[in-house]
């Protein structure tokens, strides 16, 4: 709750649900979550995206498994509470452990990333969540700090798209440390795009890089590159605001046939590496 003297005009005196990080606020750090006593995260870093429909889940799962197969620990924590579809990515169903202080061990890919979502505990996966935002928010804090995660390098959060209560949340909650925002060539989503980026500015977290998904395809025949969506301006966007771009993924049906059968961790392609470059350097920092 803002400090009532000191509150600037048009101030609600509600801190949760404000990014402000303004004089009045008594506590700038109260709102962050603890995590579980065998939690151990080094690096949290958030999946963001202006929009849906883009390819935010499908970036968080190759992200994770990009890290994965080079030796770090991950995890993912699905943030996207009424649109989960990280569990099918990895073929994981359902949560089936609780250590023995009645925490909840999170389920375990092939590879051994580490997953929780809503939909590994709900009884079937197509059941929709009618929750108001509050309760959604108070489920993402649930996942960090309720959830024994053990010792993890990396966890990716897959935030739902736009800029409401859960990103708010998980900015405000988890130690944040950057962001990817995702994109695809369209002027529109680049409009988008600098609403993430806008946001994550006045929540001081950096942005580590975009990840533009759906750049072009390859001609089966002659393996030209075809801008089915346009010619991305991508590079231009990310040159005026001093940002990296550290991937640009191309729209191949192998990949949605890959997570529909819960294959994602065998996908052999690399268009992350810029990416998995800079994480390693965030880890390298760190030490």
């Amino acid at each position: 709750m803002a400090n009532e003297e000191n509150r600037p005009e048009g101030c609600s005196g509600s801190c949760e649900s404000c990014g402000e990080n303004c004089s009045s606020r008594s506590n700038p750090q109260s709102l962050k979550v603890a995590p579980g006593a065998n939690t151990h995260v080094k690096k949290v870093i958030g999946i963001v995206s202006g929009k849906g429909g883009v390819g935010k889940s499908f970036v968080t799962g190759l992200a994770a498994c990009s890290m994965n197969k080079k030796g770090h620990k991950t995890a993912i924590l699905d943030a996207d509470i009424t649109g989960p579809s990280i569990p099918k990515m990895f073929g994981l169903s359902s949560v089936k452990e609780v250590d023995e202080n009645g925490a909840i061990l999170p389920a375990q890919s092939e590879g051994g990333i580490k997953v929780m979502s809503l939909n590994l505990l709900m009884e079937h996966d197509t059941d929709p969540v009618v929750w108001r935002g509050p309760v959604i928010a108070n489920v993402v804090k649930q996942f960090w700090a309720e959830v024994n995660w053990g010792d993890v390098d990396y966890m990716f959060v897959d935030m739902p798209p736009g800029t409401g209560d859960v990103p708010l949340t998980v900015f405000q909650s988890l130690p944040v440390d950057g962001i990817i925002v995702v994109s695809t060539p369209q002027e529109l989503v680049s409009m988008i795009v600098e609403k993430a980026v806008n946001m994550a500015a006045m929540m001081n977290v950096p942005v580590i890089g975009l990840v533009e998904n759906m750049s072009y395809m390859k001609c089966p025949h002659c393996g030209e590159m075809i801008p089915v969506f346009g010619e991305s301006n991508i590079e231009g966007y990310a040159a005026s605001r001093g940002l990296d771009v550290v991937g640009r993924i191309p729209l191949d049906p192998a990949f949605a046939a890959l997570c529909d059968s819960g294959k994602i961790e065998n996908y052999a392609e690399d268009y992350l590496d810029s990416l998995t470059y800079k994480l390693d350097a965030l880890l390298d920092e760190q030490k």
